[in-house]
C-alpha cells in the first residue's frame, strides 16, 4: 500500500514569457480574483436596482487602493528602514512584498472616496465588497504557492512540501494551501449570509464577519509560519499577528454593534 510522505514541489512561478515579459500564476490568479469580483459586486447592484456600471468605476478605486495599500503596508509595517534607505525600491512591486493589512486599509480608504464622489452609503459597499475579497484573497494564496512563498514550519505531516526552488529539504505546512481553503470557505459562508439576510439590513455585518474569520484565521495560522522578515525572529507574536487583532476587534465591534437605522439606505448617509 502506498502512503504519501510528502510532496516535491518544484512548480516555476511563470506560465510563459515573451523575452523580458513574464506571466506569473500569481498576478494572474490576482487578475482573475479581481475580474470576478467585478462580476459579483455588479449583481449586488442590480440586487438593489442599482445601475451595475457604476462598477467600473469602483473597480478602479478598489484595485488602486488594494495595490498601493498592500505595498505601502508592507514598506511600512514589514521593513521601514529597509525602504527609507532604497527609496527607489518602494514602486518595484515585481521585487515582491505585499501585506493583506495594508491592501485592506488601502480598500477601505479608496472605497470611503468613491463612496464620498458617488454618493452611497459606505458600510453598504464595504459589506458587498467583503464578500469577493475573500474569494480573492484564497486565489492570491496559491499565486503564493506557485512562488514557492510564505510557507511554514517543518512538519511529518502527509501534505507536507518540500520546496525545492527555494532548496529546501524537508517538508514544510503549506500555510498558503491552508489559508486558501479557509478563505474559500468564507467566501461560501458570506454568499449565503447575503442571500439569507438579502431583504435585511447589515450596516457592516458581513464586512465585521469577514474582519473576523479572515485576521483571526491569520493570527492563528502565523503560528506555524515562517517569519517574513528578520525583525520577528525573537517576537513572541509577529507583526502580522499584532496588526491583526485591532482588525479582529473591530469585526467583533461592527457585527454585535446595534444600527442606528430600521432600514438600509443604499443612498449615502451620517451613520
Amino acid at each position: 500500500m502506498w502512503i504519501l510522505n510528502y510532496i516535491n514541489w518544484n512548480v516555476s512561478p511563470e506560465i510563459f514569457s515573451f523575452g523580458s515579459l513574464q506571466v506569473r500564476y500569481y498576478g494572474l490568479f490576482f487578475a482573475t480574483g479581481f475580474m470576478i469580483s467585478f462580476y459579483i459586486v455588479q449583481k449586488f447592484y442590480r440586487d438593489a436596482a442599482l445601475d451595475p456600471n457604476e462598477v467600473d468605476k469602483l473597480t478602479i478605486y478598489t484595485v488602486i487602493g488594494a495595490i498601493l495599500g498592500s505595498r505601502l503596508g508592507h514598506v511600512f509595517f514589514y521593513e521601514p528602514q529597509y525602504y527609507l534607505q532604497n527609496p527607489s525600491e518602494i514602486l518595484m512591486v515585481w521585487h515582491g512584498g505585499l501585506a493583506s493589512h495594508g491592501g485592506a486599509i488601502g480598500i477601505i480608504i479608496s472605497t470611503y472616496f468613491y463612496s464620498v464622489k458617488q454618493k452611497r452609503n459606505y458600510l453598504w459597499l464595504l459589506d458587498r465588497i467583503a464578500i469577493p475579497t475573500a474569494l480573492t484573497g484564497g486565489l492570491i494564496r496559491l499565486g503564493n504557492l506557485m512562488n514557492s512563498e510564505i510557507y511554514g514550519h517543518e512538519t511529518s505531516l502527509p501534505w507536507g512540501f518540500i520546496f525545492e526552488r527555494n532548496m529546501e529539504t524537508t517538508a514544510k505546512h503549506p500555510t498558503q494551501i491552508y489559508e486558501a481553503l479557509a478563505y474559500f470557505t468564507l467566501f461560501s459562508i458570506l454568499w449565503m449570509y447575503y442571500q439569507n439576510q438579502k431583504a435585511k439590513p447589515y450596516n457592516g455585518k458581513i464586512l465585521g464577519l469577514f474582519f473576523i474569520f479572515t485576521f483571526g484565521f491569520r493570527f492563528i495560522v502565523e503560528f506555524i509560519k515562517n517569519d517574513q522578515v528578520i525583525q520577528e525572529k525573537d517576537m513572541l507574536i509577529n507583526i502580522g499577528q499584532w496588526l491583526s487583532i485591532p482588525v479582529v476587534i473591530a469585526g467583533f465591534f461592527l457585527f454585535y454593534r446595534k444600527s442606528t437605522h430600521n432600514t438600509y439606505q443604499i443612498l449615502q448617509n451620517n451613520e
